[in-house]
């Protein structure tokens, strides 16, 4: 017995489905890209995101009950980050402390209603790990096609992390005075006294030792602009020759330092003004690093699960290995054959006489696709 249900009003946007299972013999669990709370037999766990195919075995007649995640959404409610529970079946009690866990035991509480009771202090989702998610659902062909547009020069954001959540306009200011002038940051690090410093600590320097005013604009007709690129220059004490080699210019002045910051800053402010970015844009490393900890593991494993979860679905539709492979995104029959046999353990000849494990709600919607 195997039934799914959609999940009740509080979890939408959480949780795939809710689900029952009872088996008399092992199952095999295909990977998903999903984590599940499971309760039953004896014990509360969450099962994480695999990268191969594991055996649930359960006593004759025990009932098993669950929470099926949404892609990327598991590790905001369950407090750890995904990556931690990959290929691992995790004791609650670990989690979230015995008392709770004895109370998933004992029948008191549902894994709906534990999910429940912890979306309060869930943040919510990730915006631009959940474009690349739907993407690569949606059949990208490769992972390089579903970040472009998501991962790209967001210096203001990722500036921003950097200086541990400081406002976006002062962001622009380090961004200003670092990156848009095109300065060496060896030389930048040098000029301010701290020999290998990243951009990021470069950036936190100058805010700092200039104090500059976060809601000061860096445009053309602010004076403020001249006031802090001068400020760069004074309070920060740098090296003028060093500021000059930065800058391209050896033989360059203070005063010319100060000019060609305040021009380069200027440029920007207003290159940004008729620029509009994808809100959802973030640096590639970031947004990969951001994915890990969301899904348990990077775009490629979750692209190729997701393709093959789609075969799953399909494989009901389709009389042929070789249509199911063109149907699903597969360069080729071979190609669902390595994917098969590395997922699932079997053939796809073996596999796809088997009843599908795909949950409903993922086949409702390739059926509307």
């Amino acid at each position: 017995m195997y039934e799914e249900a959609a999940p009740p009003g509080p979890l939408r946007g959480v949780a795939r489905c809710v689900w029952r299972s009872a088996s008399a013999e092992p199952k095999r669990i295909v990977p998903d890209g999903c984590v599940d709370l499971v309760a039953g037999d004896g014990e509360v766990f969450v099962a994480g995101p695999d990268t191969a195919a594991w055996s649930s075995v359960t006593r004759p007649g025990a009932v098993l009950t669950g929470v099926r995640f949404i892609p990327g959404r598991a590790a905001a409610v369950l407090g750890v980050a995904a990556d931690e529970l990959r290929d691992r079946r995790v004791p609650v009690g670990e989690l979230w402390g015995e008392v709770f866990a004895e109370r998933l035991l004992t029948g008191e509480l549902s894994p709906a209603q534990a999910v429940a009771a912890r979306l309060r202090e869930a943040p919510p989702p990730d915006p631009a790990v959940a474009a690349l998610i739907d993407r690569l659902d949606a059949g990208a062909a490769r992972v390089g096609e579903a970040v472009a547009g998501l991962a790209g020069a967001r210096a203001d954001g990722e500036a921003a992390a950097a200086l541990g959540g400081s406002g976006a306009s002062a962001a622009d200011i380090a961004a200003a005075l670092i990156q848009a002038t095109q300065l060496d940051p060896a030389a930048m690090a040098a000029a301010l006294g701290r020999p290998g410093a990243s951009a990021a600590e470069i950036a936190a320097a100058l805010i700092q030792a200039t104090q500059l005013d976060p809601n000061a604009a860096l445009s053309p007709a602010n004076p403020e602009t001249a006031r802090a690129t001068a400020a760069l220059i004074q309070a920060a004490q740098l090296d003028p020759a060093a500021m000059a080699v930065a800058l391209g210019g050896s033989g360059a002045s203070a005063a010319d330092i100060t000019a060609a910051l305040a021009q380069s800053a200027a440029r920007r402010a207003a290159a940004a003004a008729t620029r509009v970015e994808d809100p959802l844009a973030v640096g590639e490393r970031r947004l990969r690093r951001r994915f890990v900890q969301a899904v348990g593991y990077g775009p490629a494993t979750y692209l190729r699960v997701s393709r093959f979860q789609r075969a799953v679905a399909l494989a009901p539709h389709l009389p042929t290995l070789a249509g199911l492979a063109a149907a699903a995104g597969y360069a080729d029959q071979a190609h669902l054959s390595r994917d098969c046999r590395a997922l699932t353990g079997l053939t796809p000849r073996a596999y796809f006489r088997r009843p599908s494990t795909v949950d409903a709600t993922a086949r409702d919607r390739l059926r509307s696709a």
